[in-house]
């Protein structure tokens, strides 16, 4: 009967280290400014964006994200290590050494900038690494760990991707792409602290102050409640600069409603019971959102 050498680690399999690779570029969360990247494109393009365009850019925006990400990896791998939540990420568990994810998020990084810059163009380049530095420089470094404000300050970096993509169709910035940026900067408090209401106890004990590890439940849910009905504000103003139409409105209103009504329910009732179903839904708002946007309803 044949046995393993004692003290011999056993083999490991190249997938699962190309999946532990993969994981440090958070994909559901790429995949998710991929979306408002692609929609920004639609609407510059006021139809089907060059397909080429459209597909380097994608591409760029994700090895950008991916790269910060996978950055934020090796710099949170003290705290991930003493929240529930992240205890089995790749580098806090051990499986990729915290040098190599951040060799790995700095070539992801430096790879977005060549491609979009020679393949796109230098203004989608320049904000994707202005997105980059924001993340990885102003949130993950500074704020995260010093300010309850982080993620308001923060979630620039997550309202970039429109910026990019409206960059990489006209080549400059009008006031349309800034309000996609909005639309984005004043979702992320809301879909953020929906989720830090859920995850307070592992903030607390890894001693970042998200607001509701500071300032508690119920200022918490009074926040989510305000910034959600300004976002909805702020939704139909692509209307204003007639970048959408009447039938944009119907739906960016008819998507906001359950938001509004479920971060008042938040806000009114006991507990945090309603906090997951904020949290899922502001994903599913904010994809179809800017699927509204795209196809030019």
């Amino acid at each position: 009967m044949a046995t393993r050498a004692v003290g011999v680690a056993p083999a490991v399999r190249p997938w699962s280290v190309a999946a532990d690779y993969a994981r440090l570029t958070k994909p559901r969360v790429v995949s998710l400014l991929l979306v408002t990247t692609a929609g920004a494109m639609f609407v510059a393009a006021a139809g089907l964006p060059d397909a080429w365009v459209f597909f380097w850019t994608l591409a760029g925006g994700y090895l950008a994200a991916g790269g910060a990400n996978a950055i934020n990896h090796y710099i949170d791998r003290d705290i991930d290590g003493l929240m529930s939540r992240t205890t089995g990420r790749p580098v806090v568990a051990g499986r990729v050494a915290p040098a190599r994810a951040l060799a790995f998020g700095a070539l992801l990084g430096g790879a977005s900038a060549i491609l979009l810059g020679t393949l796109v163009n230098w203004l989608a380049a320049g904000l994707a690494m202005a997105g980059l530095v924001l993340y990885v420089g102003v949130y993950t470094l500074w704020l995260k760990r010093s300010t309850t404000h982080n993620i308001v300050i923060g979630g620039a970096a997550g309202a970039v991707p429109p910026l990019v993509g409206w960059a990489a169709v006209t080549g400059e910035l009008s006031l349309t792409a800034w309000l996609l940026f909005a639309i984005v900067f004043y979702w992320t408090p809301p879909h953020f602290w929906a989720l830090a209401l859920v995850l307070r106890t592992d903030y607390q004990a890894a001693g970042v102050p998200m607001l509701p590890a500071v300032r508690g439940e119920a200022a918490t849910k009074r926040q989510i409640l305000l910034w959600t009905l300004v976002m909805v504000g702020v939704s139909v103003l692509p209307v204003v600069s007639g970048a959408a139409g009447l039938g944009y409105l119907a739906v960016a209103l008819a998507l906001g409603a359950p938001f509004v009504a479920m971060a008042a329910r938040l806000d009114r009732d006991a507990g945090i019971a309603w906090a997951r179903p904020v949290f899922s839904y502001s994903l599913i708002y904010l994809a179809l959102l800017f699927v509204a946007l795209s196809v030019g309803v």
